[in-house]
């Protein structure tokens, strides 16, 4: 973990690239406690730490399936129902943490990958297994900006400064052509890429990173909130790969491009 100190920091965007519907806006000054928090989201192997001392059974592998992009299934994978609106999302049975890509996948050669399949309710039973939490969404984002202050990203307002990528998300022709400019088809290693100020890795790309906070300040808003976007993101239907943007998901939400990081109160 590494600690994010006490402070001031504009949270939230109105620029041209924010998203008003999703409440990014308006930009206000938040201040928030010196906190703790994970320089990585949390990987397969820590993961599977915590399955194998608990018996832990993620949501994805009561119900038997999960959503996985179809780019990562195999070209000759049996059909399987489509999400309305998002045909890439497909229903695949025996889709899990273990088994990313559907049930023809492994962890092999994904240790330092972040887990995935990973539902509100299971990333909390992790962090209180490990004696954490997850962070406030205030402190995901203070932490995420790395401090720097009203920057589109961790490292300043340019997506790809000296037009060399900083995070894994789609490069090309969104969902059918990727070109892997930044190395990845999928996810990517939990440390990879260069960190933040505050020395925290992939705080946008990669994985969509779990918050404690209801998406909507109503008290009975079932959605609650992720960063930071993920290896799907795309700037031609998804520009949420951003510090300041956040989506909406059920807390039973379980998909291949969904993880989470922990934090802890300061003593």
């Amino acid at each position: 973990m590494v600690a994010v100190p006490a402070g001031a920091f504009l949270m939230g965007s109105e620029d041209a690239l924010a998203y008003p519907g999703d409440g990014e806006g308006p930009v206000r000054t938040v201040h928030v406690d010196a906190f703790w928090i994970d320089a990585r989201t949390v990987s397969n192997a820590q993961f599977s730490r915590f399955v194998t001392e608990t018996g832990y059974r993620t949501s994805a592998e009561h119900i038997g399936w999960s959503f996985v992009f179809a780019g990562l299934l195999p070209d000759d994978f049996p059909p399987t129902r489509g999400v309305v609106g998002a045909p890439w999302w497909r229903q695949v049975e025996g889709a899990d943490w273990r088994h990313p890509d559907g049930p023809q996948s492994t962890l092999e050669g994904r240790a330092d990958h972040p887990a995935v399949h990973i539902d509100w309710h299971d990333a909390r039973a992790y962090c209180s297994w490990a004696g954490k939490r997850l962070p406030t969404e205030a402190e995901w984002e203070h932490a995420a900006r790395g401090g720097l202050h009203g920057k589109v990203f961790p490292w300043g307002d340019e997506l790809e400064p000296g037009g060399r990528p900083r995070m894994n998300v789609w490069q090309g022709e969104f969902p059918h052509r990727n070109t892997k400019a930044d190395g990845w088809y999928g996810t990517c290693p939990v440390n990879a890429f260069e960190p933040n100020g505050f020395g925290l890795y992939n705080t946008t790309g990669n994985v969509w990173e779990w918050c404690a906070d209801r998406f909507s300040p109503s008290s009975d808003g079932q959605q609650r909130v992720a960063k930071g976007g993920s290896y799907l993101c795309h700037a031609s239907y998804c520009r949420r790969y951003r510090v300041a943007a956040r989506q909406g998901l059920t807390p039973d939400s379980a998909t291949g491009n969904v993880g989470f990081r922990c934090a802890l109160d300061m003593a």
